[in-house]
């Protein structure tokens, strides 16, 4: 019976040495990074919604303080995001017989910089964009901005988080 003992752990010991470190949110991130650092997100682009630097920079910072352990610093992060918003579009997607569109669709680009400062291979500079169809006659203001930017920004930020330390 002892020597069941000791071969369950010993194979216990093989599997978790063979598994290296496990994160559960699929990150891979050395065991030396520990803080992040990411600056606001200007919004460089030609048509300007006043809310949209913040709340993307804030999303962003919120993504990475839930899913990873790492702090978040003003400067001297071991994992550093910079960038600028670089579109905010509106397109009309589908016309009507009366030649009005009938659905219009609002994109959102981001150029993102990522430096890994423990491991420069890592490093990279990207664009992340993605897109919200909404009825053509609908304003794009109170809960139709909220819905869009709820699924822009939510998928814009988990590319970014995938890209850089999910290694997706």
């Amino acid at each position: 019976m002892k020597k069941i003992g000791y071969l369950i752990l010993l194979l216990l010991t093989f599997t978790t040495q063979s598994c290296g470190i496990y994160s559960f949110t699929g990150t891979n991130i050395q065991s030396d990074v520990k803080t992040i650092q990411i600056d606001y997100f200007p919004n460089n682009a030609i048509l300007v919604e006043p809310s949209l630097s913040q709340e993307f920079t804030v999303r962003l910072q919120d993504l990475f303080l839930q899913q990873t352990n790492l702090s978040l610093v003003k400067s001297g992060g071991n994992l550093q995001f910079e960038g600028e918003i670089t579109g905010y579009k509106i397109n009309p997607m589908t016309a009507t017989a009366e030649q009005t569109a009938a659905q219009n669709r609002l994109t959102i680009t981001v150029n993102v910089r990522f430096y890994n400062n423990k491991l420069e291979a890592d490093n990279f500079e990207k664009s992340f964009s993605h897109y919200y169809d909404y009825d053509g006659n609908a304003q794009l203001t109170g809960t139709i901005l909220d819905d869009a930017f709820d699924e822009i920004l939510g998928r814009i930020t988990q590319d970014i988080f995938n890209a850089s330390v999910a290694k997706w």
